[in-house]
């Protein structure tokens, strides 16, 4: 009997492709990687990733906020969902309720501690003062969380049927921590009429403070960090509307509140580079989210955006935007009454209602930095339980 013919293209082909995917693993040992399995996610920020916290504290959003997604206000800044709510998807995780929402919330797989006008120090002044910042800042966001590691457990070992809605304790190990938040900061001491010397000179101790209660999380367990730099709010209608003569860059954004941007994102990527020292059990990454919604406004219509400076949501101005005319607000234009409502195509525009953006313009973002590319070290957010690109699982 003779042998079977053999295909030695084939074989050929099969070694090489076998060489292939070892080189590959050893060049870049993020191939190599087991990928991350977050069974929670625990979020503190400020209204970038707020999914619910202050409007179930203070007044709730009206229409349209929500529209496009939830069809109805869900608790977000936002026509619909939020960085953080794309975050959750990707790992097959339910959206997070607000820590603060009390109806309908299910903290099975995380909870989130966000809340609009959030900071980073302690804030002056405080809702409901006009102009005032949410009492929920950073402390009271840690306190929060603290409370509701230690509750939770206990409700779990009462049993019944609220045990189900609490995370098992084991996630508070193995969850993703994300953070969002500083750009109410640098916005406060902006508009305190301070030279750009005085409100850069206040950047160390925001990020030190900040550093602190990512240290206090790590005490508690936290093993999982990802944490974004601020954006370009130089570029938002609010700071455009409140410095009318500020100098503008090329994209018509504001450049001195960038340049405050751009030097938080300095010493907050710094910050991060010393906690990844301090804590070497642990995974820091810092996520350069700048960049990519600077691309938003610098080439809108090379990713299928238009008019980046105007509000969508708003009412007024050179920018559709004014203080006394709020997105969803009722307003009286010529003795008739208004809603101030959204635009007819919020898919293809930037700024929702001057200080925040779209779902379309958080989903670019998402799907910008959840590869790695804009990451330090540079793994795409499912590895973000490892300490780098070379922590190889095998």
């Amino acid at each position: 009997m003779g042998f079977p013919s053999i295909n030695v293209s084939v074989i050929t082909l099969g070694y090489f492709l076998m060489l292939f995917v070892t080189l590959t693993s050893i060049l870049n040992p993020i191939f190599a990687t087991k990928i991350c399995e977050f069974p929670a996610i625990f979020n503190l920020g400020d209204s970038n990733s707020d999914t619910g916290t202050l409007s179930a504290a203070f007044t709730a959003l009206n229409s349209p906020y929500g529209d496009t997604y939830f069809h109805m206000p869900a608790g977000r800044f936002s026509d619909g969902r939020l960085i953080i709510d794309f975050i959750a998807k990707s790992f097959s995780l339910p959206y997070l309720s607000a820590y603060l929402d009390s109806l309908g919330a299910s903290y099975t797989h995380g909870a989130n501690f966000a809340s609009a006008r959030a900071t980073i120090r302690f804030p002056s002044p405080i809702i409901p003062a006009s102009g005032g910042y949410s009492p929920f800042y950073l402390d009271v966001q840690y306190q929060q969380f603290m409370q509701f590691k230690n509750r939770s457990q206990i409700i779990r070992k009462q049993g019944g049927k609220f045990a189900k809605l609490m995370p098992e304790e084991d996630y508070f190990r193995k969850a993703l921590y994300t953070f969002d938040i500083g750009q109410n900061d640098l916005g406060a001491v902006l508009f305190s009429n301070m030279s750009i010397e005085e409100v850069k000179a206040t950047v160390p101790d925001i990020v030190n403070r900040f550093s602190i209660y990512v240290k206090k999380i790590y005490e508690l367990g936290g093993r999982s960090f990802w944490i974004h730099g601020t954006g370009p709010f130089g570029c938002l209608a609010y700071i455009l509307t409140g410095f009318p003569s500020a100098e503008k860059d090329s994209a018509g954004c504001a450049k001195q509140p960038n340049e405050v941007a751009q030097y938080f994102n300095y010493k907050l990527k710094e910050a991060v580079f010393q906690l990844r020292k301090d804590f070497p059990s642990a995974a820091f990454t810092y996520v350069d989210v700048y960049s990519v919604k600077y691309y938003l406004f610098s080439e809108p219509k090379k990713y299928g955006f238009e008019l980046p400076l105007i509000t969508c949501c708003g009412y007024g101005g050179k920018y559709n935007y004014s203080d006394a005319a709020i997105c969803g607000d009722t307003i009286t234009v010529n003795n008739t009454k208004m809603v101030v409502g959204s635009c007819d195509n919020p898919s293809v525009r930037v700024d929702w209602d001057g200080s925040h953006f779209t779902e379309a313009a958080n989903k670019f973002v998402f799907d910008r930095i959840s590869t790695g590319a804009f990451s330090d070290p540079p793994i795409p957010l499912n590895m973000a339980c490892h300490r780098n690109a070379y922590s190889i699982s095998f």
